[in-house]
Protein backbone atom coordinates (compact mmCIF):
# COMPACT_ATOMS: atom_id res chain seq x y z
CA UNK A 1 0.00 0.00 0.00
CA UNK A 2 2.86 2.40 0.81
CA UNK A 3 4.22 2.10 -2.74
CA UNK A 4 0.85 2.98 -4.28
CA UNK A 5 0.16 5.79 -1.79
CA UNK A 6 3.51 7.17 -0.56
CA UNK A 7 1.96 10.09 1.35
CA UNK A 8 -0.33 9.29 4.29
CA UNK A 9 -1.47 10.54 7.65
CA UNK A 10 -3.85 9.17 10.28
CA UNK A 11 -6.15 11.24 12.50
CA UNK A 12 -8.68 9.64 14.89
CA UNK A 13 -8.56 6.27 13.10
CA UNK A 14 -9.09 7.86 9.67
CA UNK A 15 -6.13 7.46 7.31
CA UNK A 16 -5.75 9.68 4.25
CA UNK A 17 -3.44 8.27 1.56
CA UNK A 18 -2.34 10.22 -1.53
CA UNK A 19 -0.53 9.41 -4.74
CA UNK A 20 0.22 12.05 -7.36
CA UNK A 21 1.03 11.95 -11.07
CA UNK A 22 2.28 14.67 -13.39
CA UNK A 23 0.13 14.90 -16.55
CA UNK A 24 2.33 16.08 -19.43
CA UNK A 25 -0.56 15.80 -21.92
CA UNK A 26 -2.52 18.46 -19.98
CA UNK A 27 0.50 20.67 -19.24
CA UNK A 28 1.81 23.52 -21.37
CA UNK A 29 5.18 24.59 -19.88
CA UNK A 30 5.71 27.15 -22.66
CA UNK A 31 2.52 28.87 -21.45
CA UNK A 32 3.39 28.51 -17.76
CA UNK A 33 0.93 25.71 -17.01
CA UNK A 34 1.72 22.39 -15.30
CA UNK A 35 -0.98 19.89 -14.29
CA UNK A 36 -1.09 16.99 -11.82
CA UNK A 37 -3.68 14.37 -10.94
CA UNK A 38 -3.88 13.13 -7.38
CA UNK A 39 -5.59 9.97 -6.11
CA UNK A 40 -6.88 10.09 -2.54
CA UNK A 41 -7.98 7.09 -0.48
CA UNK A 42 -9.72 7.79 2.84
CA UNK A 43 -9.83 4.73 5.09
CA UNK A 44 -12.00 4.43 8.19
CA UNK A 45 -10.18 2.25 10.71
CA UNK A 46 -12.52 3.26 13.55
CA UNK A 47 -15.59 1.63 15.08
CA UNK A 48 -18.25 3.99 13.71
CA UNK A 49 -19.17 5.45 10.35
CA UNK A 50 -17.82 8.88 9.44
CA UNK A 51 -19.03 11.37 6.85
CA UNK A 52 -16.79 13.78 4.97
CA UNK A 53 -18.57 17.14 5.11
CA UNK A 54 -16.07 19.62 3.66
CA UNK A 55 -12.46 20.18 2.66
CA UNK A 56 -9.77 22.82 3.02
CA UNK A 57 -6.67 22.76 0.82
CA UNK A 58 -3.56 24.92 0.79
CA UNK A 59 -1.87 24.81 -2.60
CA UNK A 60 1.60 26.35 -2.78
CA UNK A 61 3.50 26.98 -5.99
CA UNK A 62 7.24 27.01 -6.52
CA UNK A 63 7.46 30.81 -6.34
CA UNK A 64 5.92 31.02 -2.86
CA UNK A 65 2.37 31.77 -3.98
CA UNK A 66 -0.38 30.19 -1.84
CA UNK A 67 -3.96 29.44 -2.80
CA UNK A 68 -6.62 28.37 -0.29
CA UNK A 69 -9.47 26.17 -1.52
CA UNK A 70 -12.53 25.37 0.60
CA UNK A 71 -15.73 23.61 -0.28
CA UNK A 72 -18.34 21.02 0.52
CA UNK A 73 -17.42 17.37 0.16
CA UNK A 74 -15.08 16.07 -2.53
CA UNK A 75 -15.81 15.56 -6.25
CA UNK A 76 -19.45 16.51 -5.64
CA UNK A 77 -20.00 13.99 -2.86
CA UNK A 78 -20.16 13.93 0.94
CA UNK A 79 -19.36 10.24 1.36
CA UNK A 80 -20.21 8.16 4.41
CA UNK A 81 -17.37 5.74 5.11
CA UNK A 82 -18.33 2.69 7.15
CA UNK A 83 -15.95 1.08 9.68
CA UNK A 84 -13.33 -0.86 7.75
CA UNK A 85 -14.36 0.89 4.54
CA UNK A 86 -12.66 3.34 2.22
CA UNK A 87 -13.54 6.06 -0.26
CA UNK A 88 -11.36 6.81 -3.30
CA UNK A 89 -11.41 9.75 -5.65
CA UNK A 90 -9.18 11.41 -8.22
CA UNK A 91 -8.89 15.13 -8.82
CA UNK A 92 -6.42 17.51 -10.40
CA UNK A 93 -4.38 20.62 -9.75
CA UNK A 94 -2.89 23.14 -12.19
CA UNK A 95 0.05 25.36 -11.23
CA UNK A 96 1.89 28.18 -12.95
CA UNK A 97 5.26 26.77 -11.79
CA UNK A 98 6.77 23.28 -12.33
CA UNK A 99 6.85 22.57 -8.58
CA UNK A 100 4.61 23.04 -5.57
CA UNK A 101 2.86 21.30 -2.70
CA UNK A 102 -0.64 20.53 -1.49
CA UNK A 103 -1.93 19.83 2.02
CA UNK A 104 -5.10 20.36 4.00
CA UNK A 105 -7.90 18.98 6.15
CA UNK A 106 -11.20 17.19 5.73
CA UNK A 107 -13.99 18.10 8.15
CA UNK A 108 -15.76 14.94 9.26
CA UNK A 109 -18.75 14.02 11.40
CA UNK A 110 -18.85 10.66 13.16
CA UNK A 111 -22.03 8.59 13.59
CA UNK A 112 -22.26 9.80 17.22
CA UNK A 113 -22.47 13.41 15.97
CA UNK A 114 -18.95 14.44 16.99
CA UNK A 115 -17.16 16.67 14.48
CA UNK A 116 -13.42 16.52 13.87
CA UNK A 117 -10.76 17.43 11.31
CA UNK A 118 -8.62 14.87 9.51
CA UNK A 119 -5.22 15.90 8.18
CA UNK A 120 -4.46 15.52 4.48
CA UNK A 121 -0.72 14.84 4.28
CA UNK A 122 1.48 17.38 2.55
CA UNK A 123 2.58 16.05 -0.83
CA UNK A 124 4.86 17.45 -3.53
CA UNK A 125 3.88 18.48 -7.05
CA UNK A 126 7.04 18.11 -9.12
CA UNK A 127 7.19 18.08 -12.90
CA UNK A 128 9.93 15.95 -14.42
CA UNK A 129 12.93 17.87 -15.68
CA UNK A 130 12.59 18.94 -19.29
CA UNK A 131 15.74 18.71 -21.39
CA UNK A 132 16.08 20.36 -24.75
Amino acid sequence: MKALFPHFETTRNVTVRVSVSFLPEQSEPAKGRWFWAYHVRIENEGRQAVQLISREWTISDGSGGRHEVQGEGVVGEQPVIEPGGAFDYVSGCPLNTPTGTMEGHYHMVAADGSAFSVAIPRFPLVAPAVTS
